[in-house]
């Protein structure tokens, strides 16, 4: 659902004065301001004002704010739950039962500007699709490692590296990893570690991500309707696995309804002595990590 002239919605907390527009003060006015009695375009605190009255009314019919992310709501009605997303003035609703999902809709229109945009098939550049299904391959093939050493030595390898957009493309492809692609994080994440000085190997291997990503630009995150929402986590690593640092890359992904709903692959601050000494890293940062 879309919501019209959002930040006309918000309540002021402080005194705001303005200007009059042009053709609305009478004769002899002129000098006069006007005070604003609601939130308006332009204003540096209209976005703060705008979650404040919409976090006011939604948690007036029972929704409520999730600790994690205070952008996410929900609803629970004995067996009937529903999940609510703001994205400034968009909102995603997920639940397991119309009669619910018609009730927030009613309720939302009943005090917003509402226009209803049907089954979502966007969100913030991410396609939704249903029943659908692809198989597996590797960005990065086992084996594949990445030193300082491949970075430019001298003048000229520098200035070979000067017109290829090696930092766009790292971040581009990091953009869609954090969305919807946990399968390249680690490939993205060694990537990044050489922006500021990439080598002709660096960019080989960038494009070789690219060129997997290509090949496999319809595969999607599944989410399966099941009675068990369970969440399952899984982790790994490797042991002083950077050639440069001897540190140690770590990964972790948890698994909700057959689909991936959070995902990281870092390389450890600390350089560990022993095997054990990464997994007890592990395990300690991970639920930092996802829980803040």
């Amino acid at each position: 659902m879309d919501v019209k002239t959002t930040f006309l919605n918000g309540n002021l907390e402080e005194e705001v004065y303005m200007k009059q527009p042009e053709g609305f003060s009478s004769s002899g006015g002129e000098h006069l301001v006007s005070k604003l009695k609601k939130s308006i375009y332009g204003l540096k605190q209209t976005s703060r004002q705008w979650y404040l009255k919409f976090h006011d009314v939604i948690s007036s019919f029972g929704f409520v704010e999730n600790i994690m992310d205070q952008c996410i709501y929900q609803k629970v009605s004995r067996s009937k739950i529903c999940f609510l997303v703001l994205y400034v003035d968009d909102i995603l609703l997920a639940t397991n039962n119309k009669g619910l999902l018609h009730e927030v809709k009613q309720f939302l229109s009943k005090n917003f500007d509402m226009k209803d945009m049907g089954d979502a098939t966007y969100v913030i550049g991410i396609k939704i699709q249903r029943d659908r299904f692809r198989g597996l391959l590797a960005p990065i093939v086992k084996g594949d490692r990445f030193n300082l050493d491949q970075c430019p030595k001298n003048d000229l390898e520098r200035e070979q590296m000067k017109n290829i957009p090696y930092a766009f493309a790292v971040g581009s492809l990091m953009y869609v990893q954090v969305c919807t692609r946990p399968d390249i994080a680690f490939a993205v994440g060694m990537l990044g570690r050489y922006q500021s000085n990439p080598g002709i190997d660096h960019c080989k291997v960038a494009k070789k991500v690219m060129k997997y990503f290509q090949g496999t630009k319809d595969y999607m995150l599944m989410y399966r309707w099941t009675v068990n929402l369970e969440v399952i986590g899984y982790s790994d690593l490797d042991y002083t696995g950077c050639i440069d640092s001897r540190k140690s890359t770590s990964g972790y992904v948890f698994m909700l309804a057959g689909g991936a709903i959070s995902w990281r692959s870092a390389k450890q601050t600390l350089i560990a002595t022993s095997i054990m000494e990464v997994s007890s890293c592990l395990v300690l940062r991970v639920p930092r990590m996802v829980y803040g």
